[in-house]
C-alpha cells in the first residue's frame, strides 16, 4: 500500500506562539520547530513542510488569501500529495477555509486546523490537532469532500465551522449542521457527506467589501461612510430572518442605487435569512429594495463570497443567483 504524502503549510496561529514577558503570546515557532514536538506525524504520513508565513489570525488580509490559494492549487496541481494540511490562526480561520472551498478544484482534501493553547502551554493542544488534521486529510474519504476544518477531533465542513468560544479547547463548532465526523483512536469517520458546488473562479479578490452590523437602534451612517470610502459591497449582519431598523433602510437604498451590490446576513446562529417580513426594514422591503440575501452564510463568509465573486467580475443577476444557490 502506498504511504500518504502530505503537503503541510505553516502559517503561524496559536499553535506556533510563545509567551514574551511583557509582550504576551506572539507567533514565533517554525514548522520544524512545532514537528519536533508531534513524532506521532511520522507514523501518519510523509510530510513536506513549507513555512508559507507567520502570522497571527488577524494580520490575514485578501491579498494574503488570494497568494494561499493560488500556492495550493499550484502544489496540488503537481499531483504528488495525497492531501494538504494548512494551519492558520483561529480566529479568522473559518473564513479562510471558506475561502479556499470557493476557489479551489479537484478532489485533494485541504484540511485546516490550529490551537486554542500556546505551544509553551501545558495543555498545548496544537500536536493533536496536527495528528487529527493530518489523519484526515490522508483518508480516502477525504477526497472529494473539499475543504475541512478539523479541531479537538472533530471534523467541519469549511461552510459551516464556526469559532464559538474565545479559550476553549472545543471552541469550534457547526451550528447549523453539526459535524461531519469525527477523528477517532480507531479511524477517521465520515458521517456525511459535503454536497459542493462547482468552484467559483480564482480571477482575484475584492478587498472593499464591508461588513455592518444592526443592532438595536441604528442607522444608516456606517453604510453611508462604507460609501463615502468607496466600498464596492456592503454585507449587512442583520437581526433575524434578514430585518434591520427602519433608520437603515434610506442607507440600503442609496447603495443600491449607486450600483453597490447588498447581502443580507443574519447575526443568528442558526436559520436561513428570508424576506418574510414586509414592515419597514423587514427583509422583505430590503429585498424590494434589491438586496441579496445570503442563506445560512454567516455575515462574515458571505462577505469572503462576495469579495470572491467581485473578484472574478460578476454582477447584476448572475451574483443574486450566485447567492440564491
Amino acid at each position: 500500500m502506498t504511504r500518504p504524502r502530505l503537503l503541510t503549510l505553516f502559517t503561524g496561529g496559536t499553535i506556533s506562539m510563545t509567551v514574551l514577558p511583557g509582550v504576551g503570546a506572539v507567533p514565533a515557532r517554525s514548522g520544524r520547530e512545532i514537528l519536533e514536538r508531534v513524532p506521532q506525524l511520522s507514523e501518519v504520513a510523509d510530510l513536506e513542510v513549507e513555512d508559507f508565513a507567520r502570522l497571527p489570525g488577524p494580520h490575514w488580509t485578501p491579498a494574503r488569501l488570494l497568494d494561499l490559494a493560488r500556492h495550493l492549487r499550484s502544489r496540488l496541481a503537481e499531483g504528488a500529495f495525497t492531501g494538504a494540511v494548512v494551519t492558520h490562526g483561529t480566529d479568522t480561520l473559518e473564513e479562510t477555509a471558506f475561502f479556499l472551498d470557493l476557489v479551489l478544484d479537484g478532489p485533494t482534501p485541504v484540511v485546516l486546523t490550529g490551537a486554542m493553547k500556546t505551544a509553551d502551554d501545558p495543555s498545548w493542544d496544537g500536536p493533536a490537532n496536527l495528528v487529527a488534521a493530518a489523519r484526515c486529510a490522508a483518508c480516502p474519504d477525504a477526497a472529494g469532500q473539499g475543504v475541512l476544518v478539523v479541531m479537538d477531533g472533530a471534523i467541519y465542513s469549511a461552510e459551516g465551522a464556526t469559532k464559538l468560544h474565545t479559550d476553549a479547547f472545543g471552541a469550534f463548532g457547526d451550528p447549523r449542521h453539526g459535524a461531519v465526523g469525527e477523528v477517532e483512536a480507531e479511524g477517521v469517520r465520515l458521517v456525511r457527506r459535503i454536497d459542493r458546488p462547482a468552484p467559483l473562479p480564482l480571477l482575484g479578490i475584492e478587498p472593499e467589501v464591508a461588513l455592518v452590523a444592526a443592532a438595536l437602534g441604528t442607522d444608516g451612517r456606517p453604510i453611508l461612510s462604507a460609501l463615502r470610502e468607496g466600498a464596492r459591497g456592503i454585507v449587512v449582519e442583520a437581526l433575524g430572518r434578514g430585518n434591520v431598523p427602519p433608520a437603515m433602510l434610506p442607507a440600503i437604498r442609496e447603495a443600491i442605487a449607486a450600483r453597490v451590490p447588498v447581502v443580507v446576513a443574519s447575526r443568528c446562529a442558526r436559520g436561513r435569512t428570508a424576506p418574510r417580513y414586509g414592515y419597514e426594514g423587514g427583509g422583505a422591503t430590503l429585498e424590494q429594495a434589491g438586496a441579496m440575501f445570503a442563506g445560512d452564510l454567516s455575515a462574515a463568509k458571505a462577505r469572503v463570497k462576495l469579495m470572491v465573486l467581485l473578484g472574478a467580475g460578476v454582477s447584476g443577476p448572475a451574483l443574486a443567483s450566485a447567492f440564491a444557490t
